[in-house]
């Protein structure tokens, strides 16, 4: 008999476990009335409660209860989810939960202080830098050279020894004017006119100048009669230089156009371009092929021809003359 109410109460005691609340508890409500009895049901709508007397009570909506009383039933695990939004947060408790934890982390040390050139060098990236400008510094000093007519060697070296400085200092100085190739003849000219001599029932004879005199071996020559084989004088050689004209395509295009032809015009078959580069003079006849940077000149050498590429950025100075001139 004894072992029989041992389980009897050992049964109602797992009962009262189970259903979560068993004790009947006060609520103190809202609207100044009171609620004791256990809590037999919830939802998110309220509670049901069984009074004393074996009845239930209405379902009473949370937000009846007063602040002590949820924070009391949010002890319940089962209720707490459905009175927490209920249940209002002073700003203490607010500021503690967003309070922001700051954590040590762990940081790259800071390389050591050094000059930009110190900087530069203490690393394969930077030597890497480094080389590829001095390079391009070189690499400019050339084409200032080309476009300053200047000796490549000259500008380079002092570039290499004043990097960008010594490419600022050749690009802002002036080319070199270069002397035309009749100017020194022309000075001889002007010096003494020549002695002329004629013998009755022969032609004039003209001593040759010293310039002449070391083209064709020395000597006399007879003065050609320019009027009684009809051709008449030869046209005036017209010069271009750099800086006087704009060398571009559309220069070569109106000033030269009877040489652009395969067959050149009645006016230029006679005629000849002589072009003073920076990597020499070119003597030709045709244009063969132009672009929007350089031209193609079809240069005679000996009975076989060849075609000269040359960019406008080299041309320094163009002859236009007659190929006996």
């Amino acid at each position: 008999m004894f072992r029989l109410i041992q389980v009897i109460c050992a049964a109602f005691w797992l009962t009262g476990l189970c259903a979560g609340i068993g004790r009947a508890e006060t609520f103190q409500l809202t609207d100044g009335a009171a609620l004791t009895g256990d809590v037999i049901s919830f939802n998110e709508s309220g509670l049901i409660a069984r009074e004393g007397d074996g009845k239930y009570s209405d379902r009473v909506p949370w937000t009846k209860f007063s602040q002590e009383d949820l924070k009391r039933l949010a002890q319940n695990p089962k209720i707490a989810p459905l009175v927490a939004p209920f249940i209002e947060v002073v700003p203490v408790e607010r500021s503690r939960k967003t309070e922001v934890q700051i954590k040590a982390v762990s940081r790259l040390e800071r390389p050591p202080e050094q000059s930009l050139t110190g900087a530069f060098f203490s690393s394969g990236l930077g030597v890497l830098v480094v080389l590829l400008l001095y390079a391009g510094n070189l690499y400019a000093a050339y084409e200032i050279s080309i476009y300053r007519t200047r000796p490549a060697g000259l500008v380079c070296g002092v570039s290499a020894l004043l990097p960008l400085g010594g490419p600022i200092l050749f690009l802002a100085l002036p080319a070199p004017q270069q002397r035309p190739a009749g100017n020194a003849e022309q000075e001889e000219s002007t010096l003494a006119p020549a002695p002329t001599f004629s013998v009755p029932g022969q032609t004039a004879v003209v001593p040759e100048t010293p310039a002449a005199a070391s083209a064709s071996g020395g000597g006399l020559r007879l003065a050609e009669s320019k009027v009684a084989s009809g051709t008449g004088a030869l046209p005036q050689t017209q010069v271009f230089q750099r800086g006087a004209f704009t060398f571009n395509r559309r220069f070569f295009e109106t000033k030269f156009s009877g040489f652009l032809g395969v067959v050149a015009d009645e006016a230029d078959k006679d005629m000849v371009l002589l072009i003073k580069a920076a990597r020499g003079q070119h003597l030709g006849r045709r244009i063969t092929r132009i672009s929007a940077g350089e031209l193609h000149l079809l240069v005679e050498k000996g009975p076989a021809s060849e075609e000269i590429l040359i960019p406008f950025t080299e041309i320094q100075e163009i002859h236009l003359k007659h190929k006996d001139a």
